[in-house]
């Protein structure tokens, strides 16, 4: 399976840094292969998400096709926000 991030996901890297949270490529690709729940963003692309903390939960949007993985953005949010069973 090939991962692909956005030019926008690269930066989520750096911004999120700034703000203290550490996330590595690892953890974005481990939220996606495992992750705890799943869900579909307003746009109709597939969420992945997993804890951070026991308060906050990572949550990546990405799009599926022909093989390949394209990450379009992740966020740490709290939990309860997008948190689902799908």
């Amino acid at each position: 399976m090939k991962f692909v991030f956005t030019k926008h996901a690269i930066e989520k890297f750096e911004e999120l840094g700034r703000l203290g949270w550490r996330v590595t490529r690892v953890k974005i690709k481990k939220t996606i292969q495992k992750p705890k729940w799943r869900g579909i963003s307003r746009h109709g692309q597939e969420t992945a998400m997993s804890l951070v903390d026991p308060k906050h939960i990572i949550r990546v949007v990405f799009n599926r096709e022909d093989g390949i993985i394209k990450i379009i953005t992740f966020h740490i949010a709290r939990r309860g926000k997008y948190e689902s069973t799908l």
